[in-house]
């Protein structure tokens, strides 16, 4: 579908409503409830539920759909990874240059990136080249070693706290959440957790076994967020709250160089509009896409935090869903003169 038609309709809501003034009222603004109408008109098209986060970040305005709803994080949670770790180099407890070596029990599935490198016994990795591989291709070996490096999920929900993000619970490392989500039982202690020994429970699962699995993982509320948390934690970013000026800059640079699933947030929006995101996926089922866009002209910048699960869609179906979303959001505010404030 040509990029230029894509969707008039959110565009057309939009047109000939008032300006919002420069410090918008998120509360009982009709132009805003007409955005949220929208994005409830769009959210089916995942197949599935979804949740929707949207902060214009220079005028204030919010908009959510189910937003205090808890949605899989899947690999979004390595964007509060990430604060974790770039707040202890601000305090001197960890440096991007400091090296760490990947060990076989390093290798986790979904992470193929970097397991050539044990051909050479002993490598090892700068935190900055981790961090890099966890954001940018979103490779799980780096995001497992980063968490244990950052002290483990205790530690980063303590960091979510006293920023005073609420909604957002990092709990597990990618290879346990992964294992709860196929249904795999018995792992091996941290330091045996070969690719090989999970590959053997992983062929012993059923179709049963698998289904099972699914259904407990969504009823669980380990590495969760609400559209809301995860909004807020990107405004606290954006919004030099959470790290220092040399914190942010390093994040949000990598962000923007994401690599992944660039049919998403993405994939409706302007050839040249930048964004700085973070995706996730659970396969069939659960898909995410969380960034912040830069709108053109002197239009300000838009937080989209969007989640999907419990689809029944393949996965262009539910990164369609997100990227129309992406687009009404990104209509709505670029039409609307004044918002930028």
């Amino acid at each position: 579908m040509n990029r230029a038609r894509l969707p008039v309709l959110s565009a057309l809501l939009v047109l000939g409503l008032l300006p919002l003034p420069a410090a918008a009222q998120t509360a009982g603004d009709p132009g805003l409830e007409r955005l949220r109408s929208e994005i409830e008109r769009l959210t089916p098209l995942s197949a599935g539920t979804m949740g929707v986060g949207i902060i214009h970040l220079e005028s204030g305005a919010e908009v959510y759909v189910n937003g205090d709803e808890p949605f899989p994080m899947a690999s979004t949670f390595k964007v509060p990874v990430a604060v974790r770790l770039l707040t202890m180099v601000r305090e001197g407890s960890l440096r991007l240059d400091s090296m760490i070596t990947v060990r076989e029990s390093d290798l986790h599935p979904g992470s193929g990136e970097i397991s050539h490198l044990l051909d050479d016994p002993g490598v090892s990795l700068s935190v900055r080249n981790l961090m890099e591989l966890m954001l940018l291709i979103s490779d799980n070996s780096a995001t497992d070693i980063l968490l244990r490096t950052a002290g483990g999920g205790a530690a980063v929900r303590a960091r979510l706290a006293e920023l005073g993000i609420a909604g957002i619970s990092v709990d597990r490392p990618t290879i346990e959440l992964i294992a709860d989500w196929v249904g795999v039982k018995g792992l091996p202690p941290e330091g045996e957790r070969t690719p090989a020994a999970y590959q053997a429970l992983q062929r012993a699962l059923t179709d049963v076994d698998r289904a099972a699995a699914r259904e407990t993982f969504y009823g669980d509320t380990r590495d969760t967020a609400t559209p809301r948390g995860m909004a807020g934690l990107l405004r606290a970013v954006w919004n030099r709250d959470a790290l220092d000026e040399a914190g942010t800059a390093l994040l949000l640079d990598i962000m923007f160089r994401c690599e992944t699933s660039l049919t998403r947030l993405k994939g409706m929006l302007p050839a040249r509009i930048r964004v700085a995101h973070k995706t996730g996926t659970l396969g069939p089922g659960v898909a995410a896409d969380v960034g912040i866009v830069e709108l053109p002209g002197d239009a300000g910048h838009v937080v989209v935090a969007a989640f999907v699960k419990r689809s029944t869609a393949d996965a262009a179906t539910q990164d369609r869903a997100i990227a129309h979303v992406a687009r009404a959001a990104y209509d709505y505010f670029v039409l609307r003169p004044g918002t930028g404030g």
